[in-house]
């Protein structure tokens, strides 16, 4: 059954039991768990039409899968008995219990759920939003640019093909040196990779912050010929020019160099209107919502929770994480419709499959102290395999579609 949105001129009166705000992975995850426990009256508050899997973008733009297999229309995911409201979160007043929408319009709640993920600041870094979609400029994380990174992969035969990751969090913290591995091993197949110098910039000390992984990440750089710059990131674009700026955190230098592709990541935030309001984690500098890291529950506000991209959470932003937030989300929002104290916890379980060649993936699961928590614990998770990479293009999706999102996961 697809949900049908309330119309744009409809009026919203009256008090919502729960109003989830986001209709992503994180925001319907929570919805469908509730409808399983048999919450009624929820509101879920989502603009878009498309609902998007977006963990499959970097194999789009790495000319491994379709981008028209990676969305459906939001209506078909939102869960039965879940009201959807299709007009776009402005503020949130969490002491009058309201939220403002897209129209003019002002809901209130008894209990709210924050889950609208975070925003791309294109404008963050000088040029890059002119450049991108042109100019030889692409990222895999917006869906109109995902399949333009394979075309300008595809057909460079020789040059200078720059790949950068941005400083703070991000959603899939992986990604950004996944789609370098994909395009050197592609052109390493296409005989083309001894001609074809390839930059990856990132901002951390490491390649990655659990060090088992990391030194495998160094190895596959190193076999591909990487120049890995650390503690580096893009400091501007010039689309017309084809150079990018890269500051050097380490001497404090910055280097202009020429591109023939260059992949930016732009820097991510909490949306503006979460920034402003008083929901925002005064220690964020992104404006990411404040949470209790196990309980999801937020400090100063019992009756509301967050998970996802735009909580402020000590552990990388995927969709794996949010499959384990969710049903600590969905179990403490019902111990306090009930009375009592949050009993569920969140230990910070994250996944990040790094992809590190066009048929091997080595699958990164960690929590909050960084201790490995592997799904297969019989396997070696320091090895590269071909069985994560089908796991991860065949296997998750349809995990993704028919389990996370309909609560079952």
């Amino acid at each position: 059954m697809t949900a049908t949105p309330s119309p744009v001129g409809a009026p919203i009166s009256g008090r919502h039991r729960v109003a989830i705000i986001g209709g992503g992975s994180a925001g319907i995850s929570v919805a469908a768990r509730l409808r399983r426990a048999g919450v009624t009256d929820i509101s879920l508050i989502e603009p878009s039409d498309t609902h998007w899997y977006q963990p499959l973008w970097t194999l789009v733009g790495g000319g491994q899968a379709p981008l028209r297999g990676t969305s459906r229309p939001e209506g078909s995911v939102i869960p039965d008995g879940v009201r959807w409201i299709r007009r776009r979160a402005l503020a949130v007043d969490p002491d009058a219990r309201t939220v403002t929408l897209s129209g003019g319009a002002e809901l209130t709640y008894e209990y709210l759920v924050v889950a609208p993920g975070l925003q791309l600041d294109w404008n963050g870094v000088p040029g890059l939003a002119e450049a991108v979609g042109h100019d030889r400029v692409s990222s895999n994380y917006a869906p109109e640019y995902a399949p333009r990174t394979w075309e300008l992969i595809e057909r460079m035969r020789s040059g200078t093909a720059v790949f950068t990751h941005p400083a703070g969090p991000l959603k899939c913290g992986g990604a950004p040196q996944k789609i370098a591995y994909l395009a050197a091993d592609y052109w390493r197949k296409q005989k083309v990779l001894d001609r074809i110098r390839i930059i990856l910039v990132i901002p951390d000390p490491v390649m990655f912050k659990v060090p088992g992984w990391s030194q495998v990440l160094e190895k596959v750089a190193a076999r591909y010929g990487i120049e890995v710059r650390l503690r580096s990131e893009m400091a501007a674009v010039d689309g017309d020019a084809r150079e990018v700026t890269i500051t050097d955190h380490a001497n404090g230098t910055k280097e202009t160099i020429g591109y023939d592709l260059l992949h930016a990541v732009p820097p991510q935030s909490a949306p503006d209107w979460i920034k402003r309001g008083l929901l925002a984690d005064p220690a964020s500098p992104q404006g990411f919502v404040a949470a209790d890291k196990h309980t999801l529950q937020h400090p100063s506000y019992g009756n509301v929770f967050a998970l996802g991209d735009v909580a402020n959470l000590p552990t990388s932003k995927t969709g794996a994480a949010v499959r384990k937030q969710a049903p600590v989300v969905a179990g403490n929002l019902l111990d306090v419709m009930n009375g009592r104290a949050p009993s569920h916890r969140y230990d910070g379980y994250t996944s990040c499959p790094l992809v590190t060649a066009r048929d091997r993936m080595l699958l990164a699961e960690f929590d909050y102290d960084l201790n490995p928590a592997p799904t297969f614990p019989l396997i070696d998770p320091f090895k590269e395999r071909r069985t994560m990479w089908v796991f991860k293009r065949y296997g998750l999706p349809p995990v993704y579609w028919h389990g996370m999102l309909t609560g079952r996961l």
